[in-house]
């Protein structure tokens, strides 16, 4: 009989209980696409903002110790001390190795060109490829590193090609003042040689780099005697965003309890990955960006707080709508509900069989809206990230939950006015 009574009630109010359906949906699948891009979201934001650069850099003791004492930065710093280039690969071994997206490494010196003028010129990698210790090869440098670069004249200068020992790029405020284009050749001279370097590239980097000059590595070590060493290397790296423990850690890691440092150094903070990072490279001190370090974190944060209270809001619109169309269905069927009041039954019992219709109706809604959130989950991860999101499970108890709840407390008015309805009244069109 109580079957009956619910296939009856589906039967001869279809387009109301279509419309909780609906609504539940709407619902639900907002909520599935928001924790599923939350969830899935954290690593594919990271490697979106590795585009604008690295958030590691590492130096000699050294040069590291000046910059604290007199708080110069790297360019102003007159200190000799290098780390070793042959100790560069050694930084994709560490425990988070595989967080690290790209690095390349630094060395420059001052030049003075063919009028007389002076001008910094910088080593870097371009694109290098080079073989691990660990047996992997790795593809890394500069033209990755810095992706805003703006080559506004010929083509980035490739390291894999014949003659890139004597190719350079320049930048575009230094190429205007002095009149160099694309193809060109410029003399640098040092008092450890002369090198006639042809252009490749003019560059625009919207920075200090505009009046520099770029060269391979092997290059500018050449101009300032420093075969087989490195005067900086920049990281880039996934991270996780900072807390109170990454905060404690990067003061002084000695002042963490064990079970605290484990935790530190098998967490993918920055501070941790520059730890690492020193462990690794002789001598040195690698430090975090930390306005983009803070930034990164700050977007992660803003960014899950957004969708938490998107989910938020599409939860309570489907509560509002269940609420108006559970009570519209309620005095829809007052007479009948006031004839079963009539007959004996309890409130308890009406209210047990309104529920159950309405809780059927959420699990039909609650399915159709899981899938269509997790399409509107893929639709979001290929217009944003250019990538697919993957499906969480734990969403699928998650959505469930609270489909459960948002369709209770939307038919909390609706049972209300049921506990207070009157057979007499409504059997007498009251």
């Amino acid at each position: 009989m109580f079957f009956r009574m619910i296939w009856g009630a589906f039967t001869r109010q279809k387009r109301k209980m279509l419309m909780i359906s609906l609504t539940i949906a709407l619902g639900a699948s907002l909520a599935t696409a928001m924790l599923n891009v939350m969830l899935d979201v954290g690593d594919k934001i990271n490697q979106e903002l590795k585009t604008y650069g690295a958030n590691i850099t590492v130096v000699p003791k050294e040069t590291a110790a000046l910059q604290n004492l007199y708080e110069l930065e790297d360019e102003n710093s007159s200190s000799k001390a290098y780390l070793r280039e042959d100790e560069l690969g050694k930084i994709k071994t560490i425990f988070w190795a595989f967080n690290i997206v790209d690095f390349a490494p630094f060395i420059d010196t001052q030049v003075t060109l063919a009028d007389g003028s002076a001008a910094k010129m910088v080593g870097t990698w371009f694109n290098h490829h080079m073989d691990l210790p660990t047996g992997e090869s790795l593809d890394a440098g500069v033209q990755s590193l810095r992706s805003w670069w703006d080559v506004t004249s010929g083509t980035w200068l490739n390291e894999q090609s014949e003659g890139s020992e004597n190719a350079c790029m320049v930048g575009t405020q230094l190429a205007k003042q002095q009149g160099y284009k694309a193809g060109d050749t410029l003399t640098v001279s040092t008092q450890y040689g002369t090198k006639n370097l042809n252009i490749a590239g003019i560059f625009d980097a919207g920075g200090e780099e505009d009046s520099q000059i770029y060269s391979t590595l092997h290059t500018v070590q050449d101009l300032c005697d420093a075969k087989g060493y490195v005067s900086s290397i920049e990281v880039s790296a996934l991270t996780t965003p900072d807390n109170e423990l990454a905060a404690k850690a990067a003061k002084d890691p000695n002042s963490l309890t064990i079970a605290q440092y484990e935790l530190w150094y098998c967490t993918a903070y920055v501070s941790s990955i520059s730890y690492q990072i020193q462990e690794v490279i002789t001598d040195s001190v690698a430090s975090p960006v930390r306005q983009v370090a803070e930034s990164e974190g700050a977007i992660m944060e803003k960014t899950e707080l957004l969708m938490v209270l998107i989910t938020i809001l599409s939860l309570i619109g489907s509560a509002l709508g269940i609420t108006n169309l559970v009570t519209a269905s309620v005095m829809e069927r007052s007479q009948e509900l006031g004839l079963m009041k009539a007959l004996g039954a309890t409130d308890g019992s009406i209210t047990f069989l309104v529920l159950t219709e309405v809780m059927i109706t959420a699990v039909i809604g609650g399915v159709i809206g899981y899938f269509m959130g997790f399409g509107f989950a893929q639709i979001i991860g290929h217009t944003v990230f250019s990538s697919a999101i993957e499906m969480k499970t734990m969403v699928i108890p998650l959505v469930a939950v609270l489909v459960a709840l948002v369709t209770l407390v939307g038919s909390i008015p609706a049972i209300n006015m049921l506990m207070r309805l009157r057979p007499a009244e409504v059997l007498h069109g009251r």
